[in-house]
Order: C-alpha cells, then structure tokens, then sequence
C-alpha cells in the first residue's frame, strides 16, 4: 500500500511515496495549536501541539493563547485528556493557569469533571502546586458561588526523571526522550506518540539530536522547532546565544534525512531581524533545510491540521474566514 502525501502553500513537495502496512483503522489527528516563541505574535501563538489518537486528546505543552486556539480548533477545555510539558522555559508553560482554570467552567469551556493531569519533568508538581497557592481564592469563590466541584479543579500532576513510557491507556502510548536544548536548560524533553501502527515525535526545544534521532526513527509524522537569522547578522552576540540553543534548518535537513518520517514540519520558528520580515525567513528555513533534505516538508502554521491515516492530509487553517 502507498502512503500519500498531500501538502500545501509552503510544501515543497507535491506527492511522495512509501510502502507501509496499516492495521489501524482510526487515524490520529495532530493540531499545531501554536508554532510561536516568546515574542508576542498574533499570527503565532504560544508553542503547543494537540494529538487526538483512540478517543484521547492529548495537549503538549501549553503556550499562550493554547486555550483559544482549542476552542477555535473546536476542542472543549475540559475534554483534554492530559498535559505533557518539554521544559520550564515560561513560553511553553504561561497557558497552563488559564487551560486548569477556564476547563474548570461551565458552559463551552466543558466543565472538567475530573482532576487536570499533567506530566512533565521534575519540579512539575512544585509548578502546580504554586499555581494552586495562586489561585485559591479563585477556586473558593467559585466553588461556593458556582458550586462547581472541586474534583474538576483538582491536580494531578506526574513527575518523571529519564527516559521512559510515561502514558499508555486505551493503546496510546508516550515515550518522554532527552533532548539537547543547552547546558543549562536541564532537562529538556521530546515525547513520541504512538497509537496503532502511526506515530509523531514532537521535538520540543532542542540542538541537534542524536537522541531525538534515535526515537524517531521511523515515525510517521516528526515535528521539529527551527531557529534561523539573516546571513548578515549571525555573528551578533544575542543572535549566537539563541542559534545555539535551537536548531538551524540545515542541521534540521540532517535530522529528517536519518530519520526518513513520512512528513517533516517545523514549528516553533525563531527568527529575528530580517528586514523583509516573516516571509523572507520561512523562505531561508525551506532552502537551507533542501540542502540537506529532500523528503515531505512543510512550514508548520498555528491550526495546521494533519491527519495520519492511509494518506497524510495536511489542512491549514483560514483565519478570516475562521474555518478550514
């Protein structure tokens, strides 16, 4: 069976092929709920990836704004399965309060009855644990003035240290690996999600890794941060400092090519200084990464919908009209 690949506006490639088996009917589903950094950005909100795969849906990381992007992406808050969180750098964790909180509600938000289930490295529990310091006279108003229940505010949080199968329930599976985000950025995580015979890899914040590359093996789907600045200005000390803990396109382009994924995306794509602004970047990042990548690529843009299945369907999100 030939596993097709459908991209759009920035794929650089129309089609691509490859023999796979596929023994699970239910495809899983990746929404790039934000592909942004911690610049204010309307356009790219905060870094965060939601996997919907046998009835879970699943949030990685919680970037600013994740929770408006659900709602735009037509996911009730309270129906979020669990949080997985990369690293502590505050652009991937300032949407928690607001996801704990507003899932909490009645109404659109879906009225989360059930604790709010978070896993991430050591010192997530002290996080939670000051978040619930913070907010609890919130959470007494409401539970005696809304008489909402205090088992759908409760935390769950899990810690982990290592590298390990963190999550597996109803034959979804996540796997927190290391990765490479600087000396002192310790630890950093990616996850791999598998379900069925499909899987992703979420890089999260990351240099290049060799043990990224270990894990994602094979994955169908590998979702990769990039970090890119003009020719001009490379040598500028602010912009070595961020270039050294991301991960350029051409050292992206050697990650895909071993790693051979049925599609490649970036996301969480830093760039600064071009005077020609956003668009001249993606253009750098896509040609640097064909210098050492042929494979499915695409430019990742917040609501970016891709669908695993026989096929890979890649659908972007129109913000004027506000539908796919």
């Amino acid at each position: 069976m030939l596993g097709i690949v459908r991209v759009g506006l920035y794929g650089l490639l129309a089609a691509a092929t490859c023999p796979t088996a596929w023994g699970q009917s239910q495809p899983m589903v990746v929404t790039l709920l934000g592909t942004g950094t911690p610049t204010p950005r309307i356009a790219h909100l905060g870094p965060s990836t939601l996997v919907e795969a046998g009835g879970k849906k699943l949030v990685f990381d919680v970037g600013r704004g994740t929770t408006i992007r659900l709602e735009q992406a037509g996911i009730q808050l309270g129906d979020v399965t669990a949080v997985f969180i990369t690293h502590f750098h505050s652009d991937h964790t300032n949407g928690i309060p607001d996801l704990w909180l507003t899932g909490w509600l009645p109404g659109l938000a879906g009225a989360r009855r059930t604790p709010f289930r978070i896993w991430g490295p050591l010192g997530i529990k002290k996080l939670m644990d000051g978040l619930e310091s913070a907010y609890e006279g919130d959470i007494a108003i409401r539970t005696v003035d809304q008489a909402l229940r205090r088992e759908g505010i409760a935390v769950a949080a899990i810690e982990f240290a290592g590298e390990s199968v963190v999550f597996d329930e109803g034959g979804v599976a996540v796997t927190a690996f290391l990765v490479d985000h600087g000396d002192h950025i310790k630890p950093a995580y990616g996850y791999k999600v598998e379900y069925g015979k499909r899987s992703v890899v979420i890089s999260g914040d990351t240099r290049y890794s060799e043990n990224l590359i270990k894990y994602a093996k094979g994955a169908d789907l590998v979702l990769h941060e990039v970090a890119t600045a003009p020719a001009g200005r490379r040598e500028q000390p602010e912009i070595q400092r961020v270039m050294a803990h991301h991960t350029s396109a051409a050292e992206a382009g050697q990650v895909f090519a071993r790693i051979g994924p049925r599609l490649a995306v970036f996301t969480h794509l830093a760039w600064s200084q071009y005077p020609a602004g956003e668009k001249a970047a993606i253009e750098n990042v896509l040609r640097d990464a064909r210098r050492t990548y042929a494979g499915p690529l695409e430019m990742g843009e917040d609501l970016m919908r891709i669908v695993l299945g026989e096929t890979i369907d890649v659908k972007r999100f129109d913000h004027q009209k506000r539908s796919y």
